[in-house]
């Protein structure tokens, strides 16, 4: 007998109490050892519709209901008594008669009337409304196109008659593939084309069916999928994530989207696809920071925790972490500049020239992102160089200052032994060029929208031009660290291997929709990739993010610690809570407001480490790779975001635009860190950058 868990079990697991969780997983585990353990109190439902639903009780007030028949037992859904009595009553399990896949499907008489929900502030409540004089979106849709993206026969009268008003609505009743077919139709989008049915297989082995149903092995995968209930990744994976991870590449490849789309889950899958299809491989899996290496660490451990001699064959480094080891490895030790010290050297050498006037902070920028990064060592190359993302004119005469400036800071660097992380790649990238061995066979990069020339000269060599060698990760609008440059020019051409996601399951629609605002429809990069954002959806809905600016900092900390608390009383812990700000100015505004809802926060560092049981606090920057339920990105104030600072020290029009990306990729982040709940705030006069975000 089959044993499986669904994702509403999943989903349902992750609402209840820890102790209550404790108690299920036992159950759990004792049905996967004896599904028909005679100590178990099965209960036959006799109001449901479908007759295999059954509950199985696990305290006094706590049921589990599964799915049982000959051929499998299949975990549904968990919660008090009543309601998950009632669940179970409203569902059915079925095999669509025409895409063939398992689907758990909502009986549609018990859903008296699609309505739409009037969200007030942050509390929702439901109020039937007059329907609004609009077009239905499908009547043009034959029954069996429809049926063919996965509606429920029974449900093809509602999808008919949906107009723009009640959509969203109707898709929360309808299995995930209907629902992201139906929303990229009224988009005016393509739905891929549906899987046709396999008499042969079982329909839990449907491509979308796994994405809900999965047969679970053993105690330890088990294990591994209740432990971590709200990381569905590790055991559900999307139809449309799968095929990017499992493909084959002739060259190096690349998969993008907007945040909340599963890049990372997909760079993870990918090398432990790599790991597992090529049993003598190697394979690095990297990102820029060693923060986010670590959640790679992290998140890995988590979805190889069952085969431990797979994840032994992958390691998991930051790119300066990983360049480090292999630059002591293949040409000898070595000690990195810090940035403090490059500056010294860069402001006593300005100050040895003389007769300019430039600033330290333009000259400093202009060494770390075209002398340093290029790795530019003579007077015709700093000359002749194209100056991407820095598009300050300069004409000859002051080139030649500056480099003169440029030139002491190698000599001072030379003379401290000392080397920047740029040389350092550089020089590796034409070691390992050299070196017919090679050093990994496989390499998988996130957050690639942030890796420097110099890495990707590195990885360039690293990969070799094999096939499947490279494999990057990233979205080109959350680029905050790196200027833009032609991967092309320094051969890496992912033309024709480039792939964006489009779906959306970590972000609410209202949630994405708003926050998209901040970029446009379409993000291109230096070699004309495109990634066309306006046709991605989200799977689910929640209330629309609250955009607020007060009159005073006491205001909106005031605020603020309202609007923690009321989520709180909703259900939200303390450790589903970010608080995000621009920088380390605006840290105590943050602290006092969390401090007023009277909730134990902590303020995370590099390092990010969330703590159970508090809110957690930091700076945008830090932002990548988080996940909250509810988020409040505060202190939005005119010359905070974008940070005067910066827009001060731009001497060009061009510049002063990507400083205006960069700080709207910035707040992007941040606003995309939330799942359900978002709060955005500022002091008037605030940013700019709210009215962008508010819908006219």
């Amino acid at each position: 007998m089959n044993f499986l868990i669904a994702d509403t079990f999943t989903d349902s697991l992750a609402r209840l109490t820890g102790e209550e969780q404790k108690a299920v997983k036992t159950t759990a585990f004792d049905l996967q050892l004896n599904p028909a353990n005679p100590g178990m109190s099965f209960h036959k439902l006799d109001k449901a519709k479908d007759p295999h639903f059954w509950s199985v009780r696990v305290s006094s007030d706590i049921r589990l209901i599964v799915h049982k028949n000959d051929a499998s037992l299949l975990l549904c859904y968990v919660d008090h008594h009543d309601k998950a009595y009632d669940w179970a009553e409203r569902r059915k399990l079925e095999t669509h008669p025409k895409t063939g896949a398992a689907q758990l499907v909502e009986i549609r008489e018990t859903v008296k009337e699609i309505v739409v929900p009037v969200y007030v502030q942050a509390e929702l409540t439901l109020a039937p409304e007059p329907a609004p004089a609009l077009k239905p979106l499908f009547t043009g849709r034959s029954d069996d196109e429809l049926l063919g993206y996965g509606v429920p026969a029974e449900w093809l009268d509602d999808v008919k008659n949906a107009t723009e008003d009640t959509l969203l609505i109707l898709c929360d009743h309808l299995p995930a593939e209907a629902a992201e077919a139906l929303l990229e139709l009224a988009t005016g989008g393509k739905p891929r084309i549906p899987q046709p049915a396999v008499a042969a297989e079982s329909p839990f082995d449907h491509p979308d069916a796994q994405r809900r149903f999965r047969v679970m092995t053993n105690v330890d995968e088990l294990q591994r999928a209740l432990d971590f209930p709200w990381e569905k990744w590790t055991v559900f994976l999307h139809p449309e994530q799968r095929q990017w991870v499992e493909r084959d590449y002739s060259g190096p490849a690349r998969v993008s989207g907007s945040a909340g789309t599963g890049k990372t889950i997909v760079a993870l899958h990918r090398a432990a696809h790599l790991a597992r299809t090529h049993p003598d491989a190697r394979v690095l899996l990297t990102t820029f920071s060693d923060t986010l290496a670590s959640s790679l660490h992290t998140k890995l451990k988590r979805l190889l925790g069952n085969e431990p001699r797979l994840a032994e064959r992958i390691d998991v480094h930051s790119l300066n972490a990983i360049g480090l080891r292999l630059y002591k490895a293949h040409i000898g030790p070595t000690t990195i500049a810090s940035r403090e010290i490059v500056r010294e050297l860069l402001n006593e050498a300005a100050n040895a020239v003389g007769g300019h006037k430039f600033g330290l902070h333009f000259i400093l920028t202009e060494w770390e992102q075209i002398v340093d990064a290029w790795q530019l060592d003579s007077w015709e190359g700093y000359r002749d160089v194209a100056r991407l993302g820095r598009k300050t004119r300069l004409p000859e005469a002051q080139r030649v200052v500056l480099w003169s400036i440029f030139e002491r800071v190698r000599a001072g660097l030379r003379d401290r032994k000392l080397i920047t992380h740029a040389e350092l790649f550089t020089a590796l990238a034409a070691a390992i060029s050299a070196n017919k061995n090679v050093v990994f066979d496989f390499a998988v990069v996130d957050e690639a929208q942030d890796i420097s020339v110099a890495h990707l000269r590195f990885f360039a060599a690293l990969g070799g031009g094999r096939p499947n060698a490279l494999f990057f990760a990233g979205d080109l609008g959350q680029r905050i660290f790196q200027q833009p440059f032609s991967w092309k020019a320094l051969g890496v051409d992912i033309r024709g291997r480039s792939r964006t996601l489009r779906v959306n399951y970590r972000t609410s629609h209202q949630i994405r929709s708003q926050a998209d605002r901040l970029l446009g429809p379409v993000v291109t990069d230096v070699d004309d990739n495109s990634e066309i954002r306006s046709d991605t959806v989200s799977v689910f809905n929640g209330p629309p993010p609250v955009i607020r600016t007060f009159k005073d900092e006491g205001e909106e900390i005031n605020a603020v610690g309202h609007w923690i608390l009321e989520q709180a009383k909703a259900g939200v812990l303390p450790h589903e809570f970010g608080v995000f700000v621009r920088s380390e100015a605006q840290l105590e505004r943050a602290q006092a407001a969390v401090a007023a809802a009277g909730v134990p926060f902590k303020v995370l560092d590099e390092h990010v480490e969330t703590l159970s049981g508090h809110v957690s606090i930091c700076t945008m920057h830090l932002a990548k790779g988080l996940e909250f339920r509810a988020v409040a990105v505060m202190a939005c104030d005119d010359e905070v975001i974008p940070l005067q600072e910066r827009v001060e020290t731009v001497g060009d029009d061009a510049d002063l635009q990507e400083v205006y990306d960069t700080e709207r990729h910035l707040l992007y982040v941040a606003c995309t860190r939330a799942r359900d709940h978002l709060l955005v705030t500022g002091v008037e006069p605030a940013s700019e950058f709210l009215d962008d975000m508010r819908v006219e």
